[in-house]
């Protein structure tokens, strides 16, 4: 294979689609590495999903321009980013494509020099950047590559195996880094998850089959490829074409694959052909889908066909109403896990509520949609967990709207602040009243570890149940209502009033009656409530006001 000196809009994309598929099929171990061992430590669930949107509107239509190529992919990263770990992402991708505005074919140099734009710019994006992380990892992988570049300015391969090399290096050295992490035996869960991107890209450049490396992956472009039609702004191609091709003819060989490929790019557009002469997988927009069908049926046998009238669907969704409708002046959007919290924050005159999913990690565009679909001056957003903070925030500077993001960490603290909002208050006032009340929560949270761990002193067998405090481990035990109320001991001060205790899905209602009898006889000078939270993972959410 002649040595690659430039990269394309086409090698690209093929780049971005074997990172993503290698990121997928490692997700869980990229999971496992999470240093809390709660089950709902998502960092490569939260990347992959992240990059899967990105891929999603790469593949909406062909790119030859590698500057196009690159903003598709920050577009489609920044909307679908998920989690910390998501949104970082994006702002790599970001930085990247901006840094690229303009050039089809991008030089080692350049792309180096990319690489350094977005660490730049994920930094910017992160309010206290934390050395260890993804962000280490991106960084000095960027600062490595700018200088193999200028020693090697035409030589891709000499490139990529400093990236890789870089990136093993300082990943291994994220573990002294951190002292979570460090006491936890493990390397940064993102700056793998960035690595194992690196990877893809790398295999790409190489020209060698993702399916035979040693990280493993399946097939990548058929795993990753999601059409959205709604991403298309105008459609100049009106049916969307699909089938599978099995049985091909004895005397095909690749070469004829490759040719039905050319021949479907003659005849529209958004063209996937992947596969090999065991199945192949087809995907066109295209006026003439009989053509696309004959020229198919001259490989082999087709099956799974599906024809939809993409201008049709439009039509349909397109809403008869233009009645124009008053502008109130505040809103809210909470992220939420579970019925009960759902209910909650509904009966709180909360507008909308943002399905938090398993581990509580909406997307960017998730919480955006929301925060469009309020017609209201001023909206305060409730991210409700750490990791969807970030997402919040880049949500509300993309939205055109007033939009305050209140930092709760929990559903708990959304619920103080939903509490303390008043119509008859200033934006400002709101906002301090509420970042007031959510602050003055105190949380304990019981759920179980997923693996054996050391933390702060205290030794975590997998299968044991685990008190979290504000967040951080507190307590650990072998029955969920012992460790409840030894939490209850650290959350519990003279100067408390109210205890509210919110109980999971897997809970029974019995059993969280019992406990909050219990808690009410211990703590008789606190008012005690009960309410079903439903969330799953997590048997209560004990919190103290």
């Amino acid at each position: 294979m002649p040595a690659i000196q430039k990269i394309d809009g086409l090698l690209l994309r093929e780049m971005i689609l074997a990172g993503a598929a290698i990121l997928e099929k490692n997700r869980e171990s990229v999971d496992a590495l999470n240093v809390f061992p709660v089950p709902d430590g998502d960092t490569g669930t939260n990347m992959s999903m992240t990059m899967s949107s990105a891929v999603k509107e790469l593949n909406a239509k062909e790119y030859n321009s590698a500057s196009q190529a690159a903003e598709a992919v920050a577009k489609g990263a920044l909307r679908g980013a998920r989690g910390n770990s998501g949104v970082i992402t994006s702002q790599l991708y970001r930085g990247f494509a901006r840094a690229l505005e303009g050039v089809d074919e991008i030089t080692p140099v350049q792309f180096a020099a990319a690489l350094k734009a977005g660490s730049e710019t994920a930094y910017k994006a992160v309010m206290k950047p934390k050395e260890g992380t993804i962000l280490t990892v991106a960084r000095v992988i960027a600062e490595e590559a700018i200088k193999q570049a200028a020693k090697a300015p035409d030589d891709y391969i000499a490139l990529f195996d400093c990236i890789l090399t870089t990136g093993e290096s300082i990943l291994r050295r994220t573990t002294d880094m951190l002292p979570a992490l460090k006491q936890a035996g493990v390397v940064d869960s993102g700056g793998r998850g960035l690595l194992l991107i690196y990877s893809g890209y790398s295999a790409a450049i190489r020209g060698e089959n993702v399916d035979t490396l040693n990280v493993g992956t399946a097939d990548y472009a058929a795993a990753v490829f999601e059409d959205d039609h709604d991403a298309i702004d105008n459609i100049t191609f009106m049916y969307c074409t699909e089938f599978l091709i099995q049985n091909l003819r004895k005397d095909a060989r690749e070469e004829d694959i490759d040719s039905f490929r050319r021949r479907l790019n003659r005849i529209g557009d958004c063209v996937l052909v992947v596969g090999d002469l065991g199945l192949v997988k087809v995907h066109v927009h295209t006026n003439e889908p009989g053509k696309a069908l004959q020229y198919a049926c001259a490989l082999g046998e087709l099956v799974n066909l599906k024809i939809e009238n993409m201008v049709q669907q439009r039509r349909d969704r397109s809403t008869a109403s233009n009645q124009p409708v008053q502008m109130k002046e505040y809103g809210m959007v909470s992220v939420a896990q579970g019925e009960g919290f759902v209910s909650i924050f509904k009966d709180l005159t909360v507008d909308k509520v943002v399905d938090g999913g398993q581990s509580m990690n909406p997307s960017i565009d998730d919480i955006e949609k929301a925060i469009e679909a309020i017609n209201a001056e001023c909206i305060f957003v409730f991210p409700n967990n750490g990791n969807v903070i970030l997402a919040a925030q880049q949500a509300a500077e993309m939205s055109e709207k007033n939009v305050v993001v209140i930092p709760t960490k929990n559903v708990a603290m959304g619920i103080a602040a939903a509490i303390a909002f008043s119509p008859d208050q200033s934006a400002a006032d709101n906002e301090k009243h509420m970042n007031d009340a959510a602050q003055r929560v105190k949380t304990g949270m019981i759920t179980y570890a997923i693996r054996d761990s050391e933390f702060e002193g205290l030794s975590i067998k997998e299968g044991d149940i685990i008190g979290l405090y504000n967040g951080k481990i507190s307590v650990a035990g072998d029955n969920v209502h012992d460790v409840a109320m030894k939490l209850m001991k650290e959350l519990v001060t003279e100067d408390d009033e109210l205890i509210t205790v919110y109980y999971g899905k897997d809970t029974a209602e019995t059993d969280a009656s019992a406990l909050t009898d219990e808690i009410m006889g211990i703590y008789g000078d606190c008012d005690v409530e009960m309410h079903m939270g439903g969330m799953p993972l997590y048997y209560y959410l004990l919190s103290v006001e």
